[in-house]
């Protein structure tokens, strides 16, 4: 399968706990790295491996399977880029009991539309189960994102992951606008958003030496530094880029 062109992500990108697996026990995730958790989106090309292949290899702390890319009134469409569903059940019951936070993005590949209600599909995705659901959100570098703010607003987010890539705008100025997305959700964990291959955004791209002195080494100072969000699963099991020496 060739691979996917890299297209925006979800504006909002809600993610929660599968709800086969909302009864179990909250998922552990391992033992933090000096660069925090590793989380890591799986779904998106069929040549990436199983999502327990992905847990096994003991790269990342949480795995996001996307995309649930429709849903509502009854029709609900889950976009695995030609995985079958099927042993995704079991996969996800396996990978927690590796330790591993396995969530469900919400949304697809959504640049466009309006903005409204994402505050109350928040509100409903929290009183769903009692509150035993996290969420998430993956938001443009530039601060603010005009899609999230009355989101995040509900202070529901125990994560927000700020994508340093699909956004020229991106190319300068990544810490400032990390620095900005920290102080304004002190009660969320920030996670920086990277590509892990040139082949998803060559502008985007960097190093391992570009992200710790550009990035890491000061954000990861911060009090809500959560780790890193890496895009993709596929381009990573290609690069090896999370494999590499500064891990």
């Amino acid at each position: 399968m060739a691979p996917r062109r890299l297209a925006a992500l979800a504006p909002l990108a809600v993610l929660l706990l599968l709800s086969s697996c909302l009864a179990a026990a909250p998922a552990t995730a391992q033992q933090s790295s000096s660069i925090g958790d590793t989380v890591v989106f799986w779904g998106r090309n069929k040549a990436e491996g199983s999502l327990r292949e992905a847990c096994d290899t003991g790269l990342y702390n949480t795995v996001i399977i996307s995309f649930l890319s429709a849903f509502g009134r009854g029709s609900y469409k889950l976009d695995l880029s030609g995985h079958p569903v099927v042993p995704v059940g079991g996969d996800i019951k396996y990978c927690q009991s590796k330790g591993k936070t396995v969530l469900l993005a919400i949304g697809g590949f959504i640049d466009q539309g309006a903005t409204e209600h994402y505050d109350e599909l928040a509100r409903l995705l929290h009183s769903h189960s009692n509150g035993g659901v996290m969420l998430t959100a993956t938001a443009r570098c530039v601060f603010p994102d005009q899609r999230l703010q009355a989101a995040l607003a509900t202070g529901l987010f125990s994560r927000i992951h700020v994508k340093l890539f699909n956004d020229g705008r991106c190319t300068w100025g990544r810490r400032e606008s990390l620095e900005k997305w920290a102080a304004a959700y002190p009660d969320s964990r920030i996670f920086v958003g990277i590509v892990a291959s040139p082949e998803a955004d060559r502008d985007a791209y960097m190093s391992h030496k570009d992200l710790y002195f550009d990035v890491l080494q000061f954000i990861n100072k911060l009090p809500n530094y959560g780790g890193i969000m890496v895009w993709n699963r596929y381009w990573d099991k290609k690069t090896g880029y999370i494999n590499g020496d500064v891990f």
